[in-house]
C-alpha cells in the first residue's frame, strides 16, 4: 500500500552500505519506520530525506512493518539544528524523548506540531533550555502525568510556599510538605514558570528572559518530574549534561 504522509526524522539509523532507516513522528499516523535506499551516497537524491530533524513529505510502500520510500520533498531541513553542537544535542534530546515517550501505532497530530514549533523555536535563537523544559512538560501532559501544581496535592490548600512532590506529580503546602521529605522547594519565579509551561502550546512561545539561578532551579524541577513519573534513561540527556560541565 503506498502511504504519503509528512513526517519528522525522529531516529536514523545506518543499514547496510548504503542505505538508511529513519523513524519518523509523522502528523496523522504515529510513528512509522522507512528504509531509504542508496541514502548513504553521496549523490542520492534522498541522502537529505535522511537526515535528523528533517521536516519533509514521504511517499513509501508498506504492508507491515517497515516501509521503502518511493518519493520524498524537505519541507524543512533543519540545517541549522545539525550544524551547532549544542543546538544538536538539545534536538536531539526532543526527537529521543519522543521516540521513546510515544508507542508504536500512538497518534496524536498535537505532539507533531509541539516537535515542530520546538524545532523551530531552536533554530530561531529562543533559549534552548527553556524550549526543552516546555516540550518535557507537553509530553508529561500528553502522556497523562500533568503536574498539579495551582493547589496542594493532599488538603488543597491554594497558599504557597510549596514544595514540589515529584513522586506525588505536584505541590505539597507548608503544612503537608512533611508527606515527602524528597520535596523540592519551589521558589515563586519557578513555580510560577511551571504553571505557565502547564498550559502552554509551543507554537505560542515568545522571546523569554530567564535568570540562570532560576534556571537551573526549572531544570532540578523538571528532571526530578521526569525521572519520577516517566522514568526514561535517555543517552542524549546523558550528553547534554556533559555539554553542561563544558561551559
Amino acid at each position: 500500500m503506498l502511504h504519503r504522509v509528512e513526517g519528522i526524522v525522529i531516529r536514523c539509523m545506518d543499514y547496510g552500505e548504503n542505505n538508511k532507516i529513519v523513524t519518523l513522528l509523522t502528523k496523522t499516523g504515529g510513528k512509522a519506520g522507512v528504509l531509504i535506499r542508496g541514502a548513504k551516497k553521496v549523490k542520492s537524491r534522498h541522502s537529505s530525506l535522511a537526515q535528523p530533524f528533517t521536516y519533509g513529505e514521504f511517499q513509501f510502500f508498506r504492508s507491515t512493518g517497515l516501509g521503502t520510500l518511493n518519493h520524498g520533498e524537505i519541507i524543512a531541513s533543519h540545517h541549522g539544528l545539525r550544524m551547532q553542537l549544542d543546538l544538536s544535542a538539545y534536538a536531539s534530546y526532543a526527537a529521543e524523548l519522543t521516540d521513546r515517550a510515544l508507542q508504536e501505532e500512538e497518534a496524536s497530530s498535537f505532539l507533531f506540531e509541539q516537535l515542530l514549533a520546538c524545532y523551530t523555536a531552536l533554530q530561531e535563537g529562543k533559549d534552548p533550555a527553556i524550549v526543552l523544559h516546555l516540550y518535557e512538560m507537553r509530553i508529561l501532559d500528553l502522556a497523562g502525568y500533568a503536574p498539579q501544581l495551582e493547589q496542594c496535592l493532599h488538603c488543597g490548600n491554594v497558599m504557597g510556599p510549596f514544595k514540589l512532590s515529584p513522586g506525588s506529580g505536584g505541590v505539597l503546602c507548608s503544612r503537608c510538605e512533611g508527606r515527602d521529605p524528597y520535596g523540592i522547594p519551589l521558589g515563586e519565579g519557578v513555580h510560577k514558570l511551571l504553571r505557565l509551561f502547564k498550559g502552554m502550546d509551543m507554537r505560542r512561545l515568545g522571546a523569554i528572559t530567564v535568570k540562570e539561578t532560576t534556571k537551573a532551579e526549572l531544570k532540578r524541577c523538571m528532571r526530578a518530574l521526569m525521572d519520577a513519573q516517566l522514568g526514561l534513561h535517555l543517552k542524549s540527556r546523558n550528553f547534554l549534561d556533559q555539554l553542561d560541565k563544558l561551559v
